[in-house]
């Protein structure tokens, strides 16, 4: 157990820190193309709906039996459900930047976005802490799908704070801050609940975990993709996402 939690805190790390490749992109891209995006953001949906019902509520059905797992996905779904109602944020950049806006109010976008991207990551890092600790490969499928949505998330805290103030460092360091709340999320879960880690535990965790998932796939990754006016392309990201998935998860049959 050791082995592992040092192994989930690390991709936690690596997916939180994702942030970072939009922090650049930010400042020196600017604006990736759409149908990257698209394609891109619809992948990562795509990855984490099937993980989510294929690998996480059913080890929660195998462990607690199907009703308790159920009752703590929908559990999951609620909690970011509450998150997202009592902490409203815009997940891309664009949303915020208008021509002419005051560098005042700039700055303020990109720190609010900052707050509200920071606390929306801390569950996705307890997500990537606890798929690991059941099993190092579905932690590392986990953590590449919050990294792939990461980029973005980076791209909508570093571009308006760049845009305010001309300073490559702090946009570089509020979308830094951001990420850091996935390892954070990590290290409180790994605190809290390994000393209570049972087998019946971790089934309930990773039922939680699944509802979360799933809402943050439904709820920002799909829509957002499909926003970008490339339709077919986000759900091409989505089937393409699940088949990749689905292909990882049967070589490790």
């Amino acid at each position: 157990m050791p082995g592992n939690m040092v192994t989930a805190l690390a991709l936690t790390t690596v997916a939180g820190l994702a942030t970072t490749i939009g922090s650049v992109m930010g400042i020196f891209v600017r604006k990736p193309g759409p149908r990257f995006m698209a394609l891109t953001l619809g992948f990562s949906g795509g990855v984490m709906i099937l993980v989510s019902f294929v690998e996480l509520l059913a080890g929660g059905i195998e462990a607690v039996g199907f009703g308790p797992a159920h009752v703590a996905f929908f559990v999951g779904m609620l909690a970011m459900f509450l998150i997202d109602f009592l902490i409203p944020h815009e997940y891309m950049a664009e949303h915020h930047r208008t021509e002419g806006g005051a560098q005042g109010d700039l700055m303020k976008t990109g720190l609010l976005v900052a707050l509200g991207l920071g606390i929306h990551n801390f569950p996705e890092g307890m997500a990537t802490f606890a798929g690991a600790l059941q099993d190092v490969s579905l932690g590392l499928a986990i953590a590449g799908a919050i990294a792939l949505h990461n980029i973005p998330e980076g791209l909508a805290v570093s571009a308006p704070v760049y845009a305010a103030t001309g300073s490559r460092r702090k946009a570089f360091l509020w979308s830094f801050l951001s990420g850091v709340a996935e390892p954070v999320g990590a290290a409180v879960a790994a605190l809290v609940l390994l000393p209570f880690l049972t087998h019946e535990v971790l089934g309930l965790l990773l039922s939680v975990v699944a509802g979360i998932m799933v809402f943050i796939s439904l709820d920002e990754l799909v829509p957002v993709a499909r926003s970008f006016g490339q339709e077919h392309l986000s759900i091409v990201g989505v089937g393409l996402g699940m088949a990749v998935m689905a292909a990882s998860l049967w070589m490790l049959l």
